[in-house]
């Protein structure tokens, strides 16, 4: 017996060991931690149980039979964060780069499979080389294994991907099926083909970073949800995030009780809107007011800043705020903003956390750009987001909602729940001048008349008040009133029930 137990103590002490203390003395020396000190971060103290410890690849080629480390480059099992239960994989870059193996690939699918049976998000560390080149075609059908879990997964439990790490190749079509990707500045990138190909193929000379980097993917590509200084901030954010979220589609958001009242006013809010209908204001300023405590976890801050999307509590519960941002691009919804916001408002349906959305949307963007790039087609996948989702939707309007993109933006007619207008909100076709110069384009040589009838006009409909009469707009409420109103609905709305037809899936306009 003691020598069993023996046997076993070498066994885990080598699998903790990893690649041996010269890699992991190399893991440090590039600021990047070990596969287990993640997950100690990660995880509650003491709450991790970790699965297959002992499991080893089983490849003989190229020497491969003489290379055996317990754990074969991923660290896999569950414990708790915060007290909720979480399943993860880390991966361990120390043996063969991490690279994925066939039964690397067994070990992730195994907690994948787990998860989804008990209801509980996964989460991913990844720090992997790519596909374990002495396996062929076995470490290739191992990726497709890990995909074809991402896609069962879609809408069942969360799903995040924390890249620590290179993440090339097919590597990446993991991580970019889960709902959110977060980076880490200066060590972590993504791409499909690597800076040395791209260089034989199309001739461009470009670094790692500049291709695949932590800011490329947070501030250009829109693929990376946030980009993190370091491993440790990056770990403790994450832990910050997952209790904004719901452990599974079959459960409610968390709740997290609060001293700050539901029916708190801010009377700030009242000036927050400029009486010049063409100067911007921060939109960020009435969330942090708005929400418990002035927490909101904002995803996507560097990209598409013309819309602003994250995690909020209202009263203790999730909310999922999305709101136009009129000091990028006046608030325009462009290509980028709408598929950020559509991307958004789904995974809030899925996981049955209510969306708040606050509108000052002066139109779509035009120009050659966004015609040429398909704003039709990515300006509807917003639309169909908000049109398709079944949870509870408030809306503000705060200043504008003009033209299409009053109706984009979870209006009454898209089964809006509660539709509030500030007083300054002005609901319309088009702004007060543009439709002047239409409807009167005869009287254009003349400024006077135009600035009468541009002043007719903003009387007669650039106000909440047309919208109201239609009952398109439940109420016009005070600024300093909108957290209260908003609290009261969302408890209204806390057993709302939607039935539709029957369906495989739907077709969004992808």
């Amino acid at each position: 017996m003691q020598d069993i137990l023996r046997r076993l103590e070498e066994k885990r002490a080598q699998a903790r060991e990893g690649g041996g203390t010269r890699r992991i003395e190399a893991q440090h020396a590039k600021g990047k931690l070990t596969a287990r000190e993640r997950l100690d971060l990660l995880f509650d103290a003491g709450s991790f149980e970790e699965w297959d410890m002992f499991v080893e690849h089983r490849s003989t080629d190229f020497g491969m039979d003489k290379q055996r480390v317990p754990g074969d480059g991923v660290v896999t099992g569950f414990g708790t964060v915060n007290g909720r239960l979480v399943f993860a994989f880390s991966q361990d870059f120390t043996v063969f780069g991490g690279s994925l193996s066939e039964a690397h690939a067994e070990k992730i699918c195994k907690i994948m499979d787990k998860a989804m049976q008990v209801g509980a998000p996964v989460v991913g560390l990844n720090d992997s080389g790519g596909a374990r080149i002495q396996e062929g075609v076995a470490s290739l059908a191992g990726y497709a294994e890990v995909f074809q879990r991402n896609v069962i997964a879609s809408g069942v439990v969360p799903q995040v991907s924390l890249i620590m790490g290179p993440c090339a190749g097919g590597a990446v079509y993991s991580p970019a099926m889960t709902d959110f990707i977060f980076m880490v500045k200066d060590s972590s990138y993504m791409f499909v083909t690597g800076p040395d190909v791209v260089k034989t193929v199309t001739h461009e000379t470009v670094t790692h970073e500049e291709l695949g980097g932590a800011v490329t993917h947070s501030t250009r590509s829109g693929v990376s949800d946030l980009a993190f200084e370091n491993d440790v901030e990056a770990l403790l954010q994450l832990r910050r995030f997952l209790d904004f979220i719901p452990s599974s589609n079959r459960a409610k958001p968390p709740i997290k009780p609060t001293a700050d009242p539901a029916d708190r006013t801010e009377d700030s809010l009242d000036t927050l809107v400029p009486a010049n209908p063409n100067k911007p204001y921060d939109i960020r300023e009435l969330i942090l007011k708005i929400v418990d405590e002035g927490d909101f976890f904002e995803l996507q801050s560097g990209y598409a800043g013309n819309i602003v999307i994250g995690f909020g509590r209202m009263a203790g519960q999730t909310v999922g705020i999305v709101a136009n941002q009129p000091m990028v691009l006046a608030g325009c919804l462009d290509i980028n903003s709408a598929r950020k916001g559509a991307r958004f408002v789904r995974f809030c349906d899925a996981f049955n956390i209510p969306i708040v959305t606050i509108v000052d949307v002066p139109g779509f963007l035009p120009g050659t750009a966004q015609e040429y790039g398909g704003i039709i087609k990515h300006g509807a996948k917003l639309l169909f987001a908000y049109a398709e989702a079944t949870v509870p939707k408030v809306t503000v309007i705060t200043r504008k909602a003009y033209g299409g993109a009053y109706d984009v933006m979870s209006s009454k007619h898209l089964r809006g729940d509660v539709n509030y207008a500030w007083p300054t909100a002005e609901i319309a076709v088009m702004g007060p001048k543009g439709a002047v110069e239409i409807i009167f384009r005869g009287d254009i040589g003349d400024p006077a008349k135009i600035e009468a009838r541009t002043e007719e006009y903003r009387e007669k409909f650039a106000n909440p008040f047309v919208a109201g009469h239609r009952g398109f707009i439940d109420d016009v409420i005070m600024p300093h009133s909108t957290r209260r109103r908003i609290c009261r609905a969302l408890a209204m709305l806390r057993d709302k029930k939607i039935e539709d037809p029957w369906r495989k899936h739907r077709n969004i306009p992808l």
